[in-house]
């Protein structure tokens, strides 16, 4: 599917790139074997647990962007911000915004989740800049567009099986329809639409430019298809 250098200027601006990870509670430097109990639950007191634990890593994380984003873009002290108040921290650049989040994993306590959001993106000759793509390589694996309007899950179904793969999509979807997964020809991502948001996930983490410009070969493929209801998602 071809490049397209105009198509990112009239959404980045809307678009969030995320970056997941985690590990063990325990794997913190701060637990102490002899002292600490791994939690069994998520509640008040282990999340704050965790922020206890998580402070100096998610500090020395938050330091570390400030300073490469500070050198590399040649931010002054006024165009550039960090807020930790663990387990989140902020840093707000004149260009973009980056949040950092901790938080227990709901479906195993034991372990821990770690969130990385880039957002509010100025423009979209930003994720061009190289300094600017090589400060977030490899960080984020999924793009996430909030739709200004919404959409029906059922009529983003409909609309894909009603074209009977003949524009190289293909959807799945459970028997409640609370969501659907797309298959789009070309484009390396699974894509998900819940009706509020569309969540492209991708296999391997990549830099905004990758991330960008495959978003925009999936706004390209919709378009494609001169179905209202498709084309007007990433509108």
């Amino acid at each position: 599917m071809g490049k397209s250098a105009e198509a990112p200027r009239t959404f980045v601006s809307r678009v969030s790139l995320v970056g997941r990870g985690g590990g063990a509670v325990k794997a913190f430097g701060g637990f102490k074997k002899s002292h600490h109990t791994v939690p069994d639950a998520v509640n008040a007191a282990t999340s704050g647990f965790l922020a206890r634990l998580c402070a100096d890593e998610l500090a020395a994380e938050g330091e570390e962007f400030f300073q490469r984003a500070k050198a590399g873009l040649g931010y002054k002290r006024a165009q550039i911000a960090l807020e930790v108040t663990s387990p989140t921290a902020v840093l707000t650049a004149r260009d973009f915004t980056l949040e950092l989040g901790y938080a227990l994993d709901e479906a195993c306590p034991a372990s821990y989740t770690v969130t990385r959001t880039l957002h509010s993106l100025r423009n979209a000759e930003l994720v061009e800049v190289a300094e600017f793509d090589a400060l977030f390589a490899g960080q984020f694996s999924a793009v996430v567009f909030a739709l200004k309007k919404g959409v029906r899950v059922e009529a983003v179904i409909d609309a894909v099986e009603d074209l009977e793969a003949k524009a190289g999509l293909r959807v799945e979807y459970p028997s409640d329809c609370q969501s659907c997964t797309l298959f789009a020809e070309g484009v390396d991502a699974t894509v998900v639409c819940d009706g509020a948001t569309l969540e492209m996930r991708f296999a391997r983490n990549g830099s905004p430019r990758e991330l960008v410009q495959a978003f925009a070969d999936l706004r390209e493929a919709f378009e494609l298809t001169k179905v209202r209801v498709l084309a007007g998602l990433i509108g």
